[in-house]
């Protein structure tokens, strides 16, 4: 039995001293340049148990972290991080969960007598924490086997801060669903699910968040409290009366005093973190009285500091009645203090020059070993480093085995052969004239006299860069476009045969005895209809202008009859003008580029990340078309950073290695350099000759690569609109790639146009404009969704905010004080000098510089570099960084007159931000909302609705929502479509293409293939097994979507999986899914069939065995036969619904020639037996 009470509140700490008994003299190090002072310390942690450091910023902390945990290797558990919360003193933001999940573990770890290496910076060494007992009592551990009371442990979840939520995705979750009870402890990597028999707990599994499917086993859990206070009842009343006592008015005119009265906390309630505890703890309460302090030689400097920035933000934050702070005392330990405690214990001061006494053994700096790609011996400087047999031995550190391995080969080729080491200590004992080499996070390099050492990194060949690694799972653009799912109440939708209604929520019926989930839709005149929840598919939603202003239709009127037919005509002459330039493409030989297969295997190899599922599907999907003999004009979608560019290398590679020529279009001069290094990079093991056509060369040298390209010695060009002009000729054009088409002007697009008509096309794009998106899924072009984020990655919290000089202070100090940078954009050049001017003025905290188009050669190119590299804080730019520019250190952007950006512009300025693990900001600045037009309004509430990662393709969907899809063909084709929606309109141009082509359809389309099922039966999902309207709305539309029986098992074993044995209700829901998709493959446009018999009624193509019909008819005459050609009776005396659903699966197996025939089941003749 595990015990599942939360303890009471104990007795406060003792107080702390302000003056120790005998504060001692600190020792001091000197500086240890590159690695070398995470060495040292590894080696001290040896003989002393419990280390803490304090880290002189943020990103010397996260150094030293990757750098200790290589060198302790298999003791790396030894080092903790207490992280800052990464919000200002007194925010309105809270941390994001994530931080303060590693913030429990960490206290949880120093809660016990285990050896440690802490790590932290003087914020943690002042802010107030909880106290020892909470974190340490208000954990509980949960074990197979174990007896629980659901209920209870609910309640304690609760007591603990847990979030309840139908489905858990992040940490300080949890869901209960009947048996099956999922939580996601704080400090765990990956949430857990209890699988429960009665009140045990029979089987513990972890499951991914992502798509919720069960991943492994584990026989045991920790629980640790979800936030740093107590959020019980006790703890409420602690936090009224600690604020009482402190804060002067009447408590009741503070939000946050009403809002933890009534049991919320509300965002920044950390900040009063204090109140909660009648005593709250400090980090010296944490450590043991045999710790070792680490510290920078100005460390006193820093706590002084730091607690003079919260006395700063203390007084701007004053101001606000509603969120009266607390004060710094209250909320911060006394510096002296602070530094009396650490003097209790031994100090080593770090980064003293010159110390009399001290050999380090550490005493040169890394040098660089620069690579030269340009050059004939690229590795030159390492060549002749690893050459000189009288300095250290040299281990290589690289980012990825990938990268390892293609460095292994270069060495290789100059007869140095590098033996790959699996961690420090097997380098070490390695014999001395080893050259070694390892994949590892080490970012700066080391040259040791003892021991006689030398660490090379990539930083030192390459320069500074930043890899990340990802993995996700795939989309269907389609299903998009077509999901139900995110409806509300009062949306416009789409029934296939009456119409646009207004959707009206999901609601129970009951008829002819059967309980059923139906959607209501609304129509004019009052008009209702129910839809079966299983028959959700016949529904679509309206997109065709705005919603407000969409039609709605009369139920029973020839209204919605004409407005089809309007459409099918329109579709159809629409489809006529698209298949010419289709038929252009057909009508030239196109040339076929097979994949080089050792080649390609090893420049595959050379990529430094994992493909995510959806990037592979795209790459395969590229290599495809190369292959066939068609040209290519393919669309791949993906939002900023999910890794488009590898696409766009891999066909590249494979085309010029069949001898072609590849032109890369960038809309900017500056994406066009980026691309150029990420080009040249990748290719550099290969005799392929790349260029830029840019603005930044000479003249001279412009006109001598245009000269090298018509006469075929350049094997890849990237330039921008330069590459159209009609003087370019390519020698051998094999393939145009296309980086954000959206960003060219009309005259580009027709020459675009001409060049389609000749060679393979590949557009890249982060938010396709709505024509592309259309005539992409139309078929014309086809498409690639890459919507897989990396992990770790955190949605852009996005906030449209009046102009304010306070909120952009707030927005650039938050930022910088977590050691971040922040993007100003102001897109007017003739007043960009005197913003930044202001904003100096704003923030003098803040390091600035500007960045526009119009800057002269090599400054704009200068100052991005210096941005990449940390070395100012904010750049206040124009939309010159649209395109391109990775900086993963920048997570904050704030636009200014964002109401004067198009949709797929605001997406790709955002996603300039958030290309990290933290979580990025992105604040719209917009006028008074009198001066804003109506669709600008718009535009920014998508923006501000859809951060999840991936909403490129639903924001480009919704600017179709909200131009009117009417753009997409021109004006003829306008008012048809916001008649009758554009997915039913891309249905019918769909459709005419198909017959326009007179090719056979590849699969059904909507339109053509519903098949309304209906056997009287209850089939649904309860309301007890899934609580949650949109999750069963969600799994109807899942459900509805699957077209084959595989995709309905996996769906069927996942419900299982993630919210336990399915009720009979819900496996006959899945039942009559098995016979809809068995129907619409036969093409049955109807099936009903209760205990007075029923009909099956078939659409006039349908494609139906006339063998098996005859069969059918001539073997069971008694049961069966034809009202008509197209409806076939069904028999009658079936009262159990089982036997109808049986009944209709046999008669669909017996009619489909792919299935074998089989006797009519048992049940049923016995059934038929016994009624007559």
């Amino acid at each position: 039995m595990v015990f599942l009470g939360l303890p009471a509140l104990v007795s406060p700490s003792p107080a702390v001293s302000p003056a120790p008994p005998a504060s001692k003299q600190p020792k001091n190090w000197p500086h240890s340049p590159g690695s070398a002072l995470a060495l040292r310390i590894a080696e001290f942690a040896q003989t002393q148990p419990h280390i803490a450091l304090l880290a002189p910023s943020v990103r010397e902390l996260e150094l030293l972290v990757d750098e200790l945990r290589f060198f302790l290797d298999g003791d790396s558990n030894r080092v903790c991080v207490l992280p800052g919360w990464e919000c200002l003193p007194y925010d309105r933001y809270s941390p994001h969960p994530e931080i303060t999940s590693q913030r429990i573990r960490t206290l949880e770890q120093l809660c016990r007598p285990d050896p440690f290496i802490l790590l932290v910076c003087a914020e943690q060494i002042l802010f107030r924490l909880p106290k020892k007992e909470f974190i340490s009592g208000a954990s509980f551990n949960l074990s197979r086997g174990d007896t629980i009371d659901p209920l209870k442990l609910r309640d304690q979840l609760s007591d603990a801060g847990y979030l309840s939520v139908s489905q858990v995705q992040s940490e300080g979750e949890y869901a209960i669903r009947g048996g099956i009870i999922d939580v996601f402890p704080m400090g765990a990597t990956a949430p857990f699910r209890l699988d429960l028999f009665g009140d045990e707990i029979e089987n513990i599994r972890f499951f991914d968040p992502e798509n919720q499917k069960s991943t492994g086993e584990t026989t045991t859990l920790s629980i640790l409290p979800a936030r740093e206070f107590p959020t019980d009842q006790v703890a409420i009343e602690q936090f009224r009366k600690s604020y009482r006592q402190q804060m002067t008015g009447d408590p009741q005119s503070s939000m946050i005093y009403r809002e933890v009265s009534a049991g919320r906390f509300p965002a920044g309630i950390e900040f009063y973190l204090p109140l909660f505890f009648d005593t709250p703890g400090i980090i010296f309460d944490y450590l043991p009285k045999d710790l070792q302090w680490l510290v920078p030689k100005d460390w006193r400097d820093q706590i002084h500091t730091e607690l003079a920035s919260v006395r700063d933000r203390f007084e701007y934050c004053s101001l606000d009645s509603e969120r009266q702070p607390l004060s710094p005392e209250a909320l911060c330990l006394d510096p002296d203090i602070a530094a009396n405690q650490i003097l209790c214990s031994e100090v080593i001061e770090i980064g003293h020059s010159g110390t009399v006494g001290s050999a380090s053994g550490y005493t040169d700096s890394p040098p660089v070993y620069p690579v030269d790609h340009k050059s004939n011996s690229p590795f030159a400087a390492l060549i002749d480093r690893l050459s000189d047999r009288s300095k250290p031995k040299i281990l290589l550190s690289t980012e990825t085995r990938g990268r390892a391995q293609s460095l292994a080969e270069v060495l290789a080729g100059h007869n140095f052969h590098a033996t790959p080491v699996g961690n420090w200590e097997a380098f070490l004992g390695s014999p001395s004239d080893t050259l070694a080499i390892i994949s590892s996070q080490l970012d700066r390099g080391l040259v040791s006299a003892q021991p006689f050492v030398e660490i090379v990194v990539e930083s030192q060949l390459y320069g500074e860069r930043v890899h990340r690694r990802k993995r996700g799972k795939t989309q269907d653009p389609e299903a998009i476009i077509r999901s139900i799912a995110e409806l509300h109440n009062g949306d416009p939708v789409v029934h296939l045969e009456h119409g646009v209604g207004r959707f009206g929520g999901l609601q129970w019926l009951e008829i002819n005895s059967q309980k059923n989930e139906f959607l209501v839709i609304h129509y004019l005149d009052e008009g209702k209809l129910y839809i079966p929840a299983i028959n959700i598919n016949i529904l679509s939603r309206y997109i065709g202008g705005d919603p407000e202003h969409a039609p709605l239709h009369r139920l029973g009127s020839d209204q919605w009859k004409k407005a089809r037919g309007r459409a099918k005509k329109r579709a159809h002459d629409a489809a006529a003008e698209l298949l010419k330039t289709q038929a252009l493409r057909t009508l030239r030989p196109g040339r076929s580029f097979p994949q080089p297969q050792a080649e390609y295997a090893a420049f595959r190899a050379g990529f430094s990340y994992d493909e995510t599922p959806d990037q592979e599907q795209a790459i395969q999907e590229v290599l495809s078309d190369l292959e066939g003999s068609a040209p290519m004009d393919r669309l791949v979608c993906g939002d900023v950073g999910f890794g488009k560019t590898e696409v766009a290398l891999r066909a590249a590679f494979v085309v010029a290695q069949n001898g072609y020529q590849v032109a890369v279009l960038t809309p900017t001069t500056l994406l066009a350099s980026q691309h150029q290094n990420t080009f040249t990079e990748r290719f550099s093991d290969y005799p392929i000759r790349i260029e830029g056509l840019s603005r930044f060369k000479s003249h001279a040298a412009n006109a001598e690569l245009v000269r090298d390209i018509r006469s075929g010695a350049v094997d890849i060009v990237i330039g921008t609109h330069r590459l159209l002009q009609g003087d370019l000729e390519f020698r051998r054009l094999g393939l145009v790639i296309i980086d954000e088409e959206h960003r060219f002007g009309v005259r580009q697009k027709e020459r675009l146009k001409q060049l389609r008509e000749e060679v393979d096309v590949l557009t890249l794009t982060a938010t396709p404009i709505p024509r592309t998106l259309n005539i992409a899924l139309s078929g014309l072009r086809s498409i690639s969704l890459i919507g897989s984020p990396p992990p770790g990655r955190v949605s852009i919290k996005t906030s449209v905010q009046r102009y304010s000089t306070h909120l952009i202070r707030e927005a650039c100090l938050r930022e910088m004080h977590r050691g971040g940078q922040v993007y100003f954009l102001h897109n007017e050049v003739r007043t960009i000098d005197r913003v930044a001017a202001d904003l100096k003025e704003l923030i003098p905290e803040a390091s600035i510089e500007i960045a526009h188009g119009q800057m002269p050669k090599g400054d704009l190119e200068s100052v991005m570099r210096d941005f990449y590299h940390q070395r100012f804080d904010l750049l206040v730019c124009s939309t010159i960084i649209e395109s391109g520019i990775d900086v993963p250190t920048a997570n904050t952007i704030v636009m200014n007159r964002a109401d004067r950006f198009g949709l797929a512009q605001l997406h790709q300025l955002r996603g300039r931000v958030g290309r990290s693990r933290h979580q990025a900001y992105a604040f719209l600045l917009v006028p008074d909302p009198e001066f804003m037009s109506a669709s600008a309004k718009r535009r920014l509430q998508a923006l501000e609705a859809l951060t999840e990662l991936g909403a490129g393709f639903a924001l480009a969907n919704h600017d179709l929502e909200i131009r009117g899809a009417g753009e997409l063909l021109g004006e003829g084709q306008s008012g048809v479509i916001e008649e009758i929606g554009f997915s039913m309109y891309t249905d019918y141009l769909n459709r005419a293409i198909r017959d326009l082509s007179e090719e056979p359809a590849t699969r059904p389309f909507p339109g053509d293939s519903v098949c309304e099922i209906d056997l009287e039966t209850s089939a649904y999902i309860p309301e007890d097994y899934i609580p949650d309207v949109h999750t069963r709305l969600v799994l109807y539309q899942r459900i509805a979507d699957c077209e084959d029986k595989g995709s309905l098992y996996e769906l069927n074993l996942e419900m299982v999986d993630r919210f336990g044995l399915l009720p009979p209700e819900a496996k006959m829901l899945f039942q009559v899914s098995g016979i809809r998709i068995k129907g619409k493959t036969a093409g049955i446009r109807e099936l009903r069939c209760g205990p007075r018999g029923g009909r099956m009624t078939f659409h006039p193509d349908a494609g139906v065995s006339p063998d098996r019909f005859v069969t059918l008819l001539s073997q069971h005459s008694g049961l069966f036969s034809m009202k008509g050609p197209l409806e076939l009776s069904l028999p009658s005396d079936l009262a159990d619904s089982a036997l109808r659903a049986m009944l209709a699966d046999w008669v669909l197996d017996t009619l489909d020639e792919s299935q074998p025939l089989t006797p009519l089941p048992a049940e049923i003749t016995h059934q038929f037996a016994h009624g007559t």
